[in-house]
């Protein structure tokens, strides 16, 4: 939303307010959070209820180090979690698995690598520890002799169900990134594997989707404000992700090695950056940051070392990509095209419904729960459009989506004809070659507008006014220094702690949910018990993945589509493509 600078001041300082009163907050403080805070070892253990760390950390593997492997190895925290084995085909994403992803500050605070991750000064030091290896299948065939416990996957969308069946088969625990799996059969299957096969020590096997969300205090938050009242009744969500991305600069389609398709419009790309990069190493006034110039140097060179695996890639799964239509052909390109851009194809990725739509259908999800006691609230129907005007057929993805969903609000039956109209609806829009707006969801109630951004910052404005302030009065501590709107109205008297909790819980550098949703996955593995289970369990992310595929049937369609209780059933064999 276009809010000027006082706005954002009000809308951040009301979340703030709201939070910190009694009635939303209620005896968080007194759970331990102090204590937390004092530490210095985060909230998510104190405000989710498990440990601070665990005796025997759990031994895992990670399946694929790409961009979002090496984003959730960035997350790890080794009190909880000791990699022991990766795999990966490509050799960059091996390198930058070790060594982090030097391409841009913001790049290596969110990708650190394995060794600042672990202390290890050198890559044969980290191999001392890590085993190493191109073929998935082969690691979980070894994991006995590895003694591993788990698996973190983070391979292309298609390989989560066979990669995840896999593990739970060979007695691993799993945590898999979203989406679930490629088809909601497949999801349904990997719920019923979970359901019955058994860690190697005969405890229930864990499986846990990282929907991060569910992880992510800002949200918990929200979600507490509106099960407390303050929004009112919901009754619409307008939820966006918008991206910038136009052809010639598009995330998703990454640079190839030039020599695995000299034609490819982005085949000089890479070999251009290596050598402006070698530049800065002869350059006498980069001198100071030599140091970090090899580093990018050296990550550069294992990128373009890519092409080296150009002709093994098809054992692994990945095929040759042709575009045809009416019998001309619009694109082709090599299996190693469609591994590097996995999520350019249908085949291999879900497109933005998958990618990007789940986490805020998740959202909306979390915040609809809210009204129902807690209860995760399925959709009653879609209608949605998808359409391609901005990029070549150089994919198969759509590059922009429109959907339009309904869901039950509190009270709601559908054999009453008042209590049927009892809905709340949700917006939501993805879409490419405009940025504006970024990301984020608006949650209109009648008492009060919430607004969360980029999973950063919150702001609430009562009524139906952005510039309504709530009334708070600043407190000061013993220095005299103002203590932040958050828990003003409602203070123990640790002024100190008061506002480390306000400064952490509110402010743009929290956390976004990985690092927790790791270690409560561990934790439970840890501490079996029907009660312990990871908060996205198999039938969440089922509800998540049949939101996003039938959104996708529903776009791709352009028809109106209503939910079935059996598609969110892992028990049923009913699915919304009957073809699975």
């Amino acid at each position: 939303m276009n809010l000027t600078p006082e706005q954002r001041t009000i809308g951040k300082d009301n979340f703030a307010a709201a939070i910190g009163s009694k009635k939303v907050r209620g005896d968080f403080l007194e759970k331990g959070v102090r204590k937390g805070i004092a530490s210095g070892n985060g909230l998510g253990s104190y405000y989710y209820g498990y440990d601070n760390s665990i005796n025997d950390r759990l031994r895992v593997g990670v399946l694929g180090t790409g961009d979002e492997g090496s984003v959730l190895i960035g997350a790890i925290n080794p009190d909880f979690v000791d990699v022991a084995a990766i795999a990966d085909v490509r050799p960059y994403n091996v390198h930058r698995a070790f060594h982090g992803d030097y391409y841009s500050d913001t790049a290596l605070a969110v990708r650190p690598g394995l060794m600042a991750k672990y202390g290890w000064t050198t890559e044969d030091q980290a191999k001392e520890h890590v085993k190493v290896y191109a073929d998935w299948r082969e690691l979980i065939k070894d994991a006995e002799k590895l003694n591993l416990e788990a698996v973190i996957i983070a391979l292309p969308l298609h390989l989560h169900a066979p990669a995840a069946i896999a593990a739970m088969q060979a007695g691993l625990h799993v945590l898999t990134e979203k989406l679930m799996a490629h088809s909601v059969h497949e999801c349904k299957e990997m719920a019923r594997v979970a359901e019955t096969a058994k860690a190697r020590d005969g405890a229930p096997l864990h499986l846990a989707t990282g929907h991060q969300r569910h992880y992510n205090i800002l949200y918990d938050n929200a979600y507490k404000l509106i099960q407390a009242g303050l929004l009112g009744d919901l009754h619409y969500i307008r939820a966006q992700w918008h991206r910038g991305n136009l052809p010639g600069g598009d995330s998703w389609r990454q640079p190839m090695p030039h020599d695995v398709k000299p034609d490819d419009s982005l085949s000089g790309k890479l070999a251009g950056e290596l050598a402006a990069w070698q530049r800065k190493l002869k350059d006498p006034k980069e001198k100071a940051n030599w140091g970090l110039w090899r580093k990018r140097v050296a990550q550069k060179e294992m990128q373009i070392a890519d092409a080296q695996i150009a002709d093994l890639v098809e054992k692994y799964g990945y095929q040759k990509i042709e575009v045809t239509d009416g019998g001309k052909q619009l694109y082709r390109g090599p299996a190693i095209e469609e591994l590097i851009r996995w999520r350019l194809w249908n085949r291999t990725g879900g497109g933005l419904m998958a990618e990007l739509g789940s986490h805020q259908l998740d959202a909306a999800s979390i915040f609809i729960s809210a009204m129902h006691g807690g209860k995760k609230q399925h959709p009653l129907c879609v209608m949605a459009a998808a359409n391609r005007p901005l990029f070549p057929p150089d994919r198969d993805v759509e590059d922009h989506v429109y959907c339009l969903f309904e869901f039950p609000a509190p009270g709601y039956d559908p054999k009453d004809p008042l209590d049927s109209r009892k809905k709340i609806t949700v917006a939501y829009a993805s879409i490419n070659g405009n940025g504006f707006g970024g990301y984020g969801e608006t949650v209109f109630g009648t008492a009060g507008t919430l607004l969360v951004e980029q999973e950063k910052e919150a702001m609430l404005f009562r009524g139906s006014a952005v510039d309504e302030k709530i009334r708070v009065v600043d407190k000061k501590n013993k220095a005299g220094k103002v203590v932040g709107a958050a828990l003003a109205a409602d203070s123990n008297g640790d002024a100190a702690a008061d506002a480390a909790l306000g400064g952490y819980a509110f402010s743009g550098d929290i956390s976004r949910g990985y690092t927790e949703e790791i270690e409560h996955w561990a934790w439970c593995i840890r501490n079996p018990a029907p009660e312990n289970k990871p908060h996205c369990h198999p039938r969440v992310a089922l509800a998540d993945a049949v939101i996003a595929l039938t959104t996708n049937l529903a776009a791709r369609e352009g028809r109106r589509i209503e939910f079935r209780p059996e598609w969110f059933d892992p028990a049923s064999d009913e699915t919304p493509d009957a073809k699975g």
